[in-house]
Formats: C-alpha cells, sequence, structure tokens
C-alpha cells in the first residue's frame, strides 16, 4: 500500500506525541509509533503503558486502510533535515518493508506488525466529564507544575491535584515545601469530584496546550483520565490515593503584610542567591518601614550580599529566612507586576499572591521557611 504526507506536518506531529515514549520501555514494542490509516486519516499513536497520546493527519493521498509500527527513533531522525515536501510511503505488507521517497532521494526502514502493540483504554460510560478551556486549564498546569514533588513514598504529591466543587476548579501541587493552590471560578456547576494528575501527563499537555484555541473534553474515572483537544486524545492512568488537605496548611489573618515589585525582588533575590551557601541557598529577608532588605551569606567562603529593594510596608520590623531557589521559582510563576508577601512570623509559612487577581481567578503561593542562625 502507499500513501503520500506533508513532510513538516508529519514531522511536527512525531515530535509532539514522542514525548510520551520514555527512552527505556518494558515491552520493545513501546519504542515504537503506531500508524492507522483510515479513509484518507492517518492516526498515529505513542504511548509508554501508562501515558497514551494520539493525533490525527489528513493524508494527500492514500489507496488503502492499514495498521502498521515504525520504530520512533528511526522514523524521527530520518526525517530531521528533509525540507517540507510530499512524502511518499510505500509498504509491503508480507515482509513490512518501508519505502519512503522524496525529492532527491529515498530510505528504507523495516516496520512491524501493529497486532503486538497493546490495546488502548477507551473511555467508559458512567465518567465524569468536564469542558475546561484551553487557556484556563494551561494556566493551572503552568502555575503549578514546578511545585509538584519527585517522592517514592508520597506518590500522591507527585502531580495535579485537580478539586472540581460546584462553583469553582482549583489546581493544586505541593512537595512539602512550597505549595500553590490556583482557584477558577469561571468553572461552574459540576457535581464535586478529584483526580491527581501525574507530572509526565500534566508536562504534555503544558507542551500541547498552548496551539489549541478551543475547549478541553476531559473525562475520568477512579484510574484514568481521557482528554480530548482539537488536534490530539490524551489517555492516561491517574495516580490513586487520598491528596492532603491542602486548605489546613495555608495560614490564616496573617498581620504582616509586604507589597512589592516582582521583578525587583526577583532581581535583588538572583544577585543576592550567588553569595549565599550553596547547599541550602538561604536568603533572609527583613522587613521594615517601606524597605525590604534581601541578604545571604556563606560562612564558609566568607562572602555575603545585601540587596534594598522598595516596598509598601508599615507593621514593626521582622526577620524571616526562605530558601532562595524555592522563593526564585513562585515569583517566577507567579505573574503580574506586584506581589503581597503575608506573613506571620519567622515559623510559619509565607503566603503570596498576586497584588491583582486575574479574572475569575484566586491565586495562592506559600512557601516553608527555613531557621535563621541569628
Amino acid at each position: 500500500m502507499r500513501f503520500i504526507v506533508s513532510s513538516s506536518a508529519l514531522f511536527n506531529r512525531l515530535q509532539t506525541i514522542g514525548r510520551v515514549i520514555n527512552s527505556k520501555n518494558t515491552l520493545p514494542i513501546l519504542d515504537c509509533f503506531i500508524f492507522e490509516i483510515q479513509d484518507n486519516i492517518l492516526t498515529i499513536t505513542a504511548s509508554d503503558s501508562e501515558t497514551t497520546l494520539i493525533t490525527n493527519l489528513e493524508l494527500v493521498e492514500s489507496d488503502a486502510n492499514a495498521r502498521f509500527c515504525i520504530n520512533a527513533k528511526t522514523i524521527q531522525d530520518s526525517m530531521k533535515e528533509i525540507a517540507e515536501q510530499p512524502l511518499s510511503f510505500d509498504i509491503n505488507p508480507d515482509n513490512m518493508e518501508i519505502t519512503a521517497n522524496y525529492q532527491n532521494g529515498r530510505f528504507n526502514i523495516v516496520g512491524q506488525s501493529a497486532d503486538e502493540y497493546p490495546e488502548m483504554n477507551l473511555p467508559q460510560e458512567d465518567m465524569n466529564a468536564l469542558i475546561i478551556p484551553a487557556e484556563t486549564m494551561l494556566n493551572g498546569i503552568n502555575r503549578c507544575l514546578f511545585a509538584t514533588a519527585d517522592d517514592e513514598l508520597r506518590p500522591v504529591m507527585n502531580g495535579v491535584y485537580f478539586d472540581i466543587q460546584a462553583d469553582n476548579l482549583t489546581f493544586v501541587s505541593t512537595d512539602g515545601h512550597k505549595l500553590v493552590r490556583n482557584r477558577n471560578y469561571g468553572i461552574k456547576d459540576h457535581q464535586p469530584a478529584a483526580f491527581i494528575l501525574p507530572k509526565k501527563p500534566a508536562t504534555i499537555l503544558k507542551n500541547l496546550l498552548p496551539k489549541e484555541s478551543d475547549d478541553v473534553t476531559l473525562k475520568f474515572n477512579e484510574r484514568n483520565a481521557y482528554i480530548t483537544m482539537e488536534s490530539s486524545r490524551l489517555i492516561c492512568r491517574l495516580i490513586e490515593g487520598r491528596y492532603p488537605n491542602y486548605n489546613s496548611v495555608i495560614p490564616q489573618n496573617n498581620p504582616y503584610r509586604v507589597t512589592v515589585d516582582r521583578l525587583t525582588l526577583l532581581s535583588a533575590l538572583k544577585r543576592v542567591l550567588i553569595f549565599s551557601n550553596q547547599s541550602s541557598a538561604l536568603i533572609k529577608l527583613h522587613l521594615e518601614s517601606n524597605q525590604l532588605v534581601v541578604s545571604g551569606q556563606d560562612i564558609d567562603y566568607s562572602t555575603s550580599a545585601e540587596e534594598r529593594v522598595p516596598c509598601e510596608y508599615g507593621d514593626s520590623p521582622m526577620n524571616i529566612g526562605f530558601k532562595g531557589t524555592f522563593l526564585i521559582d513562585i515569583l517566577n510563576n507567579m505573574g503580574g507586576e506586584n506581589v503581597i508577601i503575608e506573613l506571620a512570623d519567622p515559623s510559619r509559612a509565607g503566603v503570596i499572591v498576586p497584588a491583582e487577581q486575574e479574572e475569575n481567578e484566586d491565586l495562592l503561593m506559600l512557601l516553608m521557611p527555613m531557621m535563621l542562625n541569628d
């Protein structure tokens, strides 16, 4: 059989779904893409057995329906330097020899039978369903992903928690040191439900969603999630277990509030962090009248740095320590011009929120403090 496809369109789709494939797979067939041709539509699937990504591509021409597998690395590497042009594939069903012809050249590869490829679990009846604007889902995942954990002992913290309530959808992530809670009030009228999306499919969605303009359809049960977008479908195994009560760890009624320019504070932190202890990355914040003093030191190498950042603060002086790399991560993922840092005392977590929340959103980030030496 034979089919013709745009080389750049095919390569772009292969690059997108190729992120699913692990460098080492328990089943050798999972090193491959599965190609399925039906009525002039090419469906390409990649899987690691827990996460599956499926995309469709319209062919220029095809003379038959077919199913076969191609090694993912081989096909991607062979197409990397081919300029945009019609690419013709001829497949011999007897020995699975595949010949790709293009302007001024061709290459031959050997495919594999699609019968060896694991069957995909398709959506079942009686599943929870949710329609989310692509931008809303992208923002929620973007803001949470950096705060997910890599903890084998507590796997429930290794993903983004979707907490669906009647009047909002809340995205949550935490690694025990920092926490993100991004509540969106534009998603309403749904039965309360929740699930934990693992980090790998969340990262894949982070790369896919910027290209989407329509709503995303999300279906899920206790074990799996099925996410349908305009150009692709993602099927993934969910993390099973009970997520921590995130609201209980957020300090309430914090008496100390400082408003500061986010980028000014971020730049000061990056400069001072160079001179702090490399292992602890401890940064000290000293609050006084309309001034925030950022300092760090490394006693072992006799280095130190201090910067003064203007801010809005009218309470009594206060000192608190944070891990500088974590605070930088939070400010990088916060967005907005000004941020408000809410504090209670040096032993309790600091709450950081945008000075101006986006429409229908309530974004909050939390960072646990570090003990100061003095």
